[in-house]
This record gives structure tokens, sequence and C-alpha cells, in this order.
């Protein structure tokens, strides 16, 4: 297959890209490559990639329509996993957020929409459209209108219109919900990544609310097997959740990575952040139905392979 995947140098943008070029896929990949976290890394990524040969990179941000339907033209399949990620970020600059979230994911749709045939369309959408949703696990057919963060609601924005292309044009098209996606070449604003940096550089953790709370940590391989399946299986479903359906506490996360590290935390407590939200809890049996998606990396094994890979990428500096 042909395929779009936008994002490409991001983290799951890395690791989907990768997928598709091992398993014989040409790849038209896009990305803005913007300094939210270090381009050093997107840059280091995409060098990492194998057999560059079938993969076609663009420096584009999905802002500019014209360029992207260009790019849109041939393609049997678009994966359009670029987003502005981050909800702390999006109190201080709320703007890039619909730029990026809702902007982009409209001009996704309509250039799909103007081809024809239309390709198949695979998106990430996020486990945050949940908001402060108590009942668990967190369903597909759960109700998603009461975000606890803008980036939250950007989420949720783009879904909507997805629905209304969906039912207007009749698009293939399904969102993905990601539940904390983990692993090697992952995100430096997470708290695994800066958790295990911190007890590299010996310096104090800073642990943010309760010890208690807890997300659905789920490895980057299994989100990839998640993310090709959708692409590659016929899909009527309209959202499907991506997640390990075991909810890992903070408590747990730093003992794993303590263990990892071979190092004791010495740890700061701060106050909840605006936006946080106390569980994450997937329910994947639509997943599972559809997909043939069951996750495989617990936490001990997903946590090891991302220390072991950090460890050298700190040594390459």
């Amino acid at each position: 297959m042909r395929i779009l995947v936008t994002g490409c140098a991001g983290f799951v943008g890395h690791h989907v890209t990768r997928r598709l070029l091992a398993d014989g896929d040409q790849v038209v990949g896009l990305d803005n490559l913007n300094p939210y976290y270090s381009p050093t890394l997107k840059r280091a990524r995409l060098d990492a990639l194998p057999d560059r040969s079938r993969l076609q990179f663009h420096v584009l941000d999905l802002a500019d329509f014209e360029p992207l339907e260009q790019l849109v033209a041939g393609v049997d399949a678009v994966v359009h996993l670029a987003a502005q990620p981050g909800v702390r970020h999006s109190l201080v600059d709320p703007f890039v957020y619909e730029r990026s979230n809702v902007r982009g994911t409209l001009h996704v749709l309509e250039a799909v929409r103007r081809r024809s045939p239309a390709p198949r369309l695979v998106w990430a959408s996020s486990s945050s459209v949940y908001g402060g949703n108590t009942k668990v696990p967190f369903s597909e057919t759960d109700r998603v209108d009461d975000p606890s963060s803008l980036y939250a609601a950007t989420k949720r924005a783009g879904e909507l219109i997805a629905h209304s292309y969906r039912h207007l044009f009749g698009l293939d098209a399904t969102a993905l919900r990601f539940f904390t996606v983990y692993g090697p070449w992952g995100r430096p604003d997470m708290a695994y990544w800066k958790f295990t940096e911190a007890l590299h550089d010996g310096r104090p953790i800073e642990v943010y609310g309760s010890t208690g709370a807890s997300r659905d940590m789920t490895y980057i391989d299994d989100v990839v097997d998640g993310v090709v399946a959708a692409v590659r299986r016929p899909v009527r479903e309209e959202v499907l959740n991506l997640g390990d359906a075991e909810p890992v506490t903070l408590e747990r996360l730093i003992g794993t990575i303590e263990r990892a590290m071979g190092r004791t935390a010495q740890r700061v407590a701060r106050p909840a952040q605006p936006g946080d939200v106390e569980h994450t809890f997937a329910d994947i049996d639509r997943a599972g139905r559809t997909l043939g998606y069951a996750p495989k990396v617990r936490l001990d094994e997903g946590i090891g392979r991302f220390v072991e890979w950090y460890r050298w990428w700190r040594a390459r500096e």
C-alpha cells in the first residue's frame, strides 16, 4: 500500500512508519517538526527509520491545506497522527491546539473527502475525551461531553467533525482513542520519561497529585498493532479504544522505574495540575472483536525496554 502518515516524526508516528516500512509499504510522511519538544529527537527518529528509500518525507504544517491535498492524492490510506499534545501546555498556548488538533484534522478530512475514491482514514483521538468520567472501564459508548482540559476538548472536536464527514460524505474513517502510550523514542514531557531522566541525573522526581491516581499505560508496540490492523482490516466502527485494560497507579509506575534503573527516587510532592484526571481505564472489547487487538507487553517489560533505550539515547549525546 501507499500510505500517508501525518506526524511521522512524532512518537507514535515514528513507530507506525517503521512498521509500515518493515511490512513493505510505501510511506508518504509529513511533520512540521515544531519545537514543543526537541526537534533533534524528532529528526533522530527519522534517521533511525529502516529502508528510507520507500519513505518520502515532507516538512509540512497541516494548517497549509493545498500542499496537504496534493500529498493525499494517490495514497490508499491516511494515518493521521499529527497533533499538538500535552494537557498542561494547552493552558499556556491554546491557539496551537486549535491550529493543529481542530483545523489540522478538518484539513485532513477535507483533503480525503476530495479524492475519488476517498482513501481510508485512521486517526488518533485520545482517552482524554472521557474527561472526569467515574464509570470504569471507559467504553466507546460512554458520554464524552465533559472534557477536563482544552486538549481534550480539541480532540473531542475532531471526533465530532469526523462524525459529520462520515455522515455527510460516507468517509471510511475511524478514530482510535489512545491511552497513555509509552516506550522507546517516547515524549520527554511524559511522566515516565521525566522520572527516568531525574533518576539518571541523580535529581529528585516531582510527583503531582496523589500516587494513587492511575493511568492505563499502553506499550507502543501494542498501539502500533492496533493502528496497522485498523488500516489493513475492514472497519465499520467510528471509534475504538486502544489501551492496555490494566490501570497502573503512579506509585506502581515509580516503583517499576526505580527497579529498572536500580535507584531509589527522592520525591518532591506537588499539587495536582489543572486538567489532570484521577483515573483512566480502557474497555478494549470492541477493539479486540474488530481488530484482533490484544495488548501483550506488560509494564515491567515495557519500562525495562524504555530504560534500556533511554540509557542508549543519553550515552550518544
